[in-house]
């Protein structure tokens, strides 16, 4: 066998090879696409899950109800650094993990509006370290931007039975409702996860995760620097100014 066959012959299954490939891809991007804005929709409104439609928890929603029920009941606002808003729309659009490697003064950051028919809530997304890697997560706050109504967490490599209770447990996401991230004097405190448990009565502290000191640290430290990242746009909310 000549080397000049092996070599047409190489070519020939390469090109083939490559021109089946990007068909595939062509063919199955637009459901990636709609998978990952599903993703994101639904990791939005887990944020507000008590006070979804129907008093359904968020897995009985189908995708499509879903993304219905984002794009009728969530407006998604971009505001600066300064805490004006720049966009009226278009904040779901904006990838916050390169947002928040940017320069403090140059972010754009995105605020979803779930707009309750009874109570409307500020759901505002968050990213930190963990013990391995990224964590990141969305924080919603009541009308007086002040209660904590829910949370949903998320993580890239969190040890399971550990650091991944953050997303896995329940129960641990379930004891910030209630929280306030201003003190009496209207003072931003945030929400600490206190390692031992937090006091009884304690409005700005959480429960540990037991045995992920690193972890709940962080989840700490993304909680007090994504909301001080928003504060200028929250206090001009509590202002009446927007």
């Amino acid at each position: 066998m000549s080397n000049s066959y092996i070599i047409t012959f190489t070519f020939i299954l390469t090109a083939v090879v490559a021109l089946s490939l990007t068909v595939l891809r062509q063919a199955t991007e637009p459901l990636a696409e709609k998978n990952e804005e599903l993703f994101k929709k639904k990791a939005i409104l887990a944020a507000v899950k008590d006070y979804l439609p129907g008093g359904k928890s968020i897995d009985e929603f189908s995708g499509d109800e879903i993304l219905s029920l984002f794009d009728k009941q969530v407006q998604d606002i971009v505001v600066d650094a300064t805490g004006k808003v720049v966009a009226e729309d278009g904040g779901e659009n904006i990838e916050v993990a390169k947002v928040w490697k940017e320069a403090p003064e140059k972010r754009q950051l995105p605020v979803y509006i779930y707009k309750h028919p009874e109570h409307t809530c500020y759901i505002f997304p968050m990213r930190g370290k963990g013990l391995w890697d990224d964590i990141w997560g969305n924080i919603a706050l009541g009308p007086d931007l002040n209660e904590v109504v829910g949370v949903a967490f998320d993580h890239k490599g969190e040890t399971p039975g550990l650091g991944a209770e953050i997303k896995d447990n329940p129960k641990f996401a379930e004891q910030f409702a209630g929280k306030k991230i201003f003190d009496e004097q209207g003072q931003f405190v945030s929400i600490v996860l206190k390692k031992g448990g937090a006091a009884p009565g304690d409005e700005h502290a959480v429960d540990a995760v037991t045995g992920a000191t690193l972890t709940s640290d962080g989840v700490t430290a993304m909680l007090k620097d994504a909301l001080s990242w928003y504060l200028p746009y929250i206090e001009s909310v509590k202002a009446g100014k927007q």
